[in-house]
């Protein structure tokens, strides 16, 4: 049989918390760091249009598969928007294409941006960096962004410039 947690035990175990982890993320100028309506609701119009800039430009292209309910995609989106994260938008054509949450059932919307570049979703969001021919760079790397909120600006920063 379980025992619930006293007083005592949670305000001992609250004592051990990393000092600033229960207070909310702030972005300057954001009101909802968790929410954002970046994420296109039609996007293989978007993504084809990114991979022709990106012939273009000479440019991959960060193509951020989430919604902008997804609290890891929508803080991932208000990053990327910060000045901060200008080299990052400066060196890629990005697109937010809005696939729902397909690993929570009923919830998942275009499906044909996973199939298109053979990913099963398995969080969002799924970061996929493309060669202008559309071949995934960072096939590993791409679902492991399912927790960008939790990530530091730093992180994020570094694998997007690396």
């Amino acid at each position: 049989m379980t025992r619930p947690i006293t007083l005592a035990l949670a305000a001992a175990m609250l004592a051990t918390w990393p000092a600033g982890a229960a207070e909310p993320r702030t972005l300057p100028g954001v009101e909802d760091v968790y929410k954002s309506a970046a994420f296109v609701a039609d996007p293989m119009p978007a993504i084809d249009a990114a991979l022709a800039a990106a012939r273009q430009s000479g440019k991959p292209v960060l193509l951020i598969m989430g919604t902008g309910g997804c609290h890891d995609s929508a803080w991932l989106a208000n990053l990327i928007a910060t000045d901060r994260f200008a080299p990052v938008r400066a060196r890629y054509e990005i697109v937010y294409a809005d696939i729902g949450m397909p690993h929570v059932r009923g919830l998942g919307r275009n499906p044909e941006v996973a199939k298109r570049f053979r990913f099963k979703i398995k969080g969002t969001p799924t970061v996929a960096i493309l060669a202008a021919d559309g071949r995934v760079l960072n096939r590993k790397a791409a679902p492991k962004w399912r927790n960008a909120a939790s990530r530091s600006d730093d992180d994020i920063y570094n694998e997007l410039m690396d």
